[in-house]
């Protein structure tokens, strides 16, 4: 019996021992599964300022694991041995949840990361680690490009605590070119984040010539102040050429700092500089006085200002979540 997978817009229809698009998703037993369940392929130890978040637990670390498979076939993806993978050509680890969640204790990490490939296409293993990280007091975090219908989504939120969103052009076009997907279920799926009460952070990877004109950044800027708020954080990126997007040169400086004039100008509170070595790039500063609240060198924190997680000056509370 062919049967429809409802997790993502794609909604694959699977005869017997098909997978869907994303690759791990299959008609097995006259049900959906995920051939991935409890297979990491990736399982890292990371500072929290590498998802990016810098809005919460600073300077924390945070056990970071992914599973083969995305739904979005990026050609630019940065990950894409794994992400593009096949489940039954890929090494992985067995790692149940309740394992995984030991794991995290040992390491003395507050939080899990669900990231590095797609973890919308591992759902119920990042579900049910999610829930048992909840009740261990472990936090969760999600790294997606948030494509995923609303109602698996919603279940899933009431487990996550931060989530950094890629949300890669304010263009239907160029979802459908470069990731072969759409614009509206990632728009939506942000929303929902946001009015969940979850902690969100977006990251916008600029790729010259694709989306990082000045319309396309300040139509990018005026909806997220519009729809999430200008104290959502916005991670600016620089493209690196890879995987079959190599014939594009890596995003300048000057286009990253162009961005975060245009952010700031859209109203937009903290703006922050991805795979740029520049001073201050990454500096939390209040958009009330300006005083210097954390200083970071990449993913180092090299001072913290905050006051109980406000501003030392002015008292003003710095949004996000700081112990």
């Amino acid at each position: 019996m062919n049967l429809q997978c409802t997790l993502c817009p794609r909604l694959c229809l699977l005869a017997p021992g098909q997978c869907g698009y994303c690759r791990v998703r299959i008609n097995l037993d006259a049900k959906v599964r995920a051939l991935t369940f409890a297979r990491p392929v990736a399982l890292h130890l990371d500072p929290m300022e590498k998802k990016p978040l810098y809005h919460f637990l600073p300077a924390t670390t945070i056990l970071s694991l992914a599973t083969v498979g995305c739904n979005l076939h990026c050609i630019n993806c940065q990950n894409w041995q794994i992400s593009q993978a096949n489940p039954w050509d890929s090494e992985a680890y067995h790692l149940e949840p309740e394992a995984l969640v030991a794991l995290t204790i040992e390491r003395q990490a507050p939080s899990i990361a669900y990231t590095y490939t797609e973890p919308l296409v591992f759902y119920e293993y990042t579900l049910a680690c999610a829930r048992a990280a909840r009740a261990q007091g472990i936090y969760n975090v999600l790294v997606s490009a948030a494509y995923i219908n609303p109602e698996p989504l919603a279940q899933l939120l009431p487990w996550i605590d931060a989530a950094n969103i890629d949300l890669k052009a304010m263009d239907d076009t160029f979802y459908q070119r470069i990731c072969d997907a759409t614009l509206w279920p990632v728009l939506d799926a942000l929303i929902a984040i946001k009015a969940a009460g979850v902690w969100l952070e977006v990251t916008n990877l600029l790729i010259p010539t694709l989306n990082d004109s000045n319309p396309a950044i300040a139509e990018l800027c005026r909806w997220v102040v519009t729809n999430l708020g200008p104290d959502t954080p916005i991670h600016f990126s620089a493209f690196t050429p890879r995987y079959k997007l190599q014939n594009l040169p890596r995003t300048p400086a000057a286009t990253l700092l162009r961005a975060r004039d245009i952010a700031r100008d859209a109203g937009i509170h903290h703006v922050y500089l991805g795979n740029l070595l520049l001073e201050e790039a990454n500096h939390t500063y209040c958009p009330h006085d300006n005083t210097l609240l954390i200083q970071r060198r990449g993913f180092q924190i090299l001072a913290n200002h905050l006051d109980q997680g406000r501003c030392p000056t002015c008292l003003t509370p710095c949004p996000g979540k700081w112990s």
